[in-house]
């Protein structure tokens, strides 16, 4: 299938690296909000334009979109987008993942380079499993959070919407983090964290919490 990538910073170059790997689609290009970045090239990709195009590029036989932007708010809002014009939203997950058979996926996810999926894990729409988080059994990961590189999730483990969970984080079984909650980097998780908080630190307290 023919597809764009949205979003053609840091995280589009890894994306664009996963699809390469996975070698089941035609990359077309990029878009980028960015207006700077036009008619430039990513990783030997054309930067196309902005999102504004999305509706034309059934014209072209482009047929799917992966969001490859790192804010969680941002990232299923462009996602939306692309479902309104018409487009599958494809996932990019790295050859050298784990993911359990039993896994369930949504759509316009990433799991990249090392990472775990294990058995019955539920990985919502747009979510980022980034390098060599392991996500361990049951677990359940709400639409556009995002589990960052190395971060090791426990046994039913519910991560809410547009979670944050820094790298290297360790959250203990059976905890949740509320949606848009945020763990931070190196962050040992001992007890629920609410919905809209940050935590930090071994073991993890609460910083600040702001609106959901």
């Amino acid at each position: 299938m023919d597809v764009v990538i949205v979003g053609a910073g840091g995280h589009g170059k890894v994306v664009l690296d996963i699809l390469r790997a996975m070698d089941q689609h035609r990359i077309i290009g990029f878009l980028d909000a960015d207006t700077t970045l036009t008619g430039l090239e990513v990783g030997g990709v054309k930067v196309m334009g902005q999102v504004n195009l999305l509706p034309r590029l059934r014209h072209q036989k482009i047929r799917g979109a992966i969001i490859a932007i790192g804010d969680n708010r941002v990232r299923a809002s462009y996602a939306r987008l692309v479902t309104d014009a018409k487009l599958e939203l494809i996932n990019a997950i790295h050859p050298s993942a784990t993911v359990s058979e039993s896994a369930s996926i949504g759509k316009n996810v990433v799991v990249a380079a090392g990472a775990v999926i294990c058995t019955e894990v539920k990985l919502g729409d747009s979510v980022i499993a980034n390098t060599s988080c392991v996500i361990d059994h049951e677990c359940e990961i709400g639409e556009a959070s995002h589990i960052c590189p190395g971060a090791l999730l426990a046994g039913r483990v519910r991560v809410g919407i547009g979670a944050f969970v820094g790298t290297g984080a360790n959250v203990l079984p059976c905890l949740s983090v509320g949606d848009y909650g945020v763990v931070g980097a190196g962050a040992t998780v001992i007890r629920d964290v609410p919905a809209a908080a940050t935590v930090v630190g071994t073991p993890a307290r609460t910083l600040k919490k702001a609106a959901a």
